[in-house]
């Protein structure tokens, strides 16, 4: 670890996407690396800006007008890979005017800025960076799994794997992504298949041009998609996760939503082991109908249960109708909350399945916490995610979805794991994978090294 006298001015600019999943793990890079002796400063879009009082004084954050240039109806659609790619020329010039303006202070401490860390999904901030003459580290906010499936994408287009078409084929093995299935590949239905692999393109190239890749995953976890990237990566790769275990969340939201409390206190009065905490993360949606047999899966299933409903869960709608009926079959067995603080929601003794969409973030901190899964993936890496979880680690169960949820499918995958002799085997299973993630952040530990190594590189740039 680096002396404080040899890190001083050793500041860091870091670039999160301006999306919860994509914001959080960053952020905690920011902490654990700011704990390590770097200064930190935050760039920011203006479309969604962090509150400055929930962080170190120390920190600087800088904002980047974008949403003048970005349609607000791009902005609320679902067209995800038009919007990120929009985004990145959007912010290619006020960030290089920023970041040029940060680099001209005179006030500049000693040594001044080391290099910038951005999300590899901000491409175009990476190239507007070296052109200033300062290095660029891209940070995979998902697994090594997900950016290695990125490298190959376009392989899968040429041997007519995607898009994804016959219900018959989608059990396929894939070839060149081994262990994935068809079903399982990346990909984002309301976008274009050639917007998406272009966005993954530039993403790829951009990794390939820097000065190390950053990936929030445990080395042991995915020790052979990590080697495979490095074969293929002419720079560093840092594998540094779970994230979630060298620093604590922020309690605020990019969304204005504040985390409800008086659930954990609810937590207290059940027994350990016996609550469904169901939540599908910042982004994803659903159907009307799909809300409405997820909530009469969750009344029938008799188990109690914490429920994320957040504003704009439901496709259309900024809130949903429960049904009616629901309140007098659930009483107080029940809980439902627009945002939970999730951590400390996982770590509750009384959790005992996590009913989740698998973005990465959420897939870690149930691993770091021992949470077996019961998987309903919506989009993006998320299929991928789930195949692990469910198929490779065996740490979860699967909802069979075919055009949308069904209640008996998730009442059934709730007893599959909750119930029987499976999910006690299940439960060992992410047991003993907890341990590996613990071990991985512990002094010495390959994680807990990484970040030592990724802080060196810093401080020798």
């Amino acid at each position: 670890m680096a002396s404080p006298s040899r890190a001083a001015g050793r500041r860091v600019v870091f670039f999160p996407f301006p999306y919860q999943g994509h914001f959080n793990p960053l952020l905690r890079l920011a902490g654990a690396l700011h704990a390590r002796g770097v200064m930190v400063t935050v760039f920011h879009t203006d479309l969604r800006a962090p509150d400055p009082a929930d962080y170190p004084s120390d920190y600087r954050f800088v904002s980047v007008p974008v949403h003048t240039y970005v349609p607000p109806e791009l902005v609320a659609s679902e067209d995800i890979a038009r919007l990120v790619m929009e985004l990145n020329i959007s912010c290619a010039a006020p960030f290089k005017k920023r970041l040029a303006a940060m680099l001209a202070e005179e006030v500049v401490e000693a040594g001044g800025v080391r290099c910038v860390i951005t999300d590899v999904i901000w491409y175009s901030a990476q190239a507007a960076a070296r052109e200033l003459g300062l290095p660029a580290l891209g940070f995979m906010t998902s697994s090594a799994a997900s950016f290695r499936s990125f490298m190959v994408y376009p392989a899968l287009i040429e041997k007519g794997y995607l898009p994804v078409q016959a219900e018959e084929n989608k059990d396929d093995p894939v070839d060149v992504l081994p262990p994935f299935r068809v079903k399982y590949l990346e990909r984002i239905e309301t976008s274009s298949l050639a917007d998406f692999a272009t966005l993954l393109g530039h993403r790829v190239d951009g990794a390939r041009r820097s000065t190390g890749l950053i990936i929030n995953t445990v080395e042991a976890i995915e020790a052979v998609d990590l080697d495979k990237i490095r074969e293929d990566m002419c720079v560093p790769v840092f594998a540094v996760g779970p994230l979630n275990k060298f620093t604590p969340l922020v309690k605020s939201s990019l969304y204005q939503l504040q985390q409800d409390h008086r659930c954990l206190d609810w937590l207290d009065t059940q027994a350990p082991g016996s609550v469904v905490y169901v939540s599908f993360g910042s982004l994803a949606t659903m159907d009307p109908h799909e809300f409405v047999e997820l909530a009469w899966s969750l009344a029938g299933s008799k188990r109690p249960f914490i429920w994320v409903v957040r504003p704009s869960l439901i496709r259309g709608f900024e809130s949903g109708d429960l049904p009616d009926g629901f309140w007098d079959e659930v009483g107080d067995r029940g809980r439902i909350v627009d945002w939970a603080p999730q951590d400390e929601v996982l770590a509750h003794p009384a959790v005992g399945a996590f009913l989740t969409h698998n973005g990465w973030n959420s897939t870690m901190e149930a691993v770091s916490e021992g949470v077996p899964m019961i998987s309903r993936p919506f989009l993006g890496d998320q299929y991928g995610n789930a195949m692990f979880v469910c198929h490779v680690w065996r740490v979860g169960v699967e909802v069979e979805v075919e055009n949308q949820l069904e209640r008996g499918k998730i009442q059934g995958a709730i007893e599959k794991l909750m119930g029987n002799k499976e999910g006690k085997e299940i439960r060992e299973r992410i047991t003993n994978l907890k341990e590996t993630a613990e071990k991985s952040i512990k002094e010495s530990g390959p994680s807990h090294t990484a970040l030592l190594n990724l802080a060196d590189l810093i401080f020798s740039l």
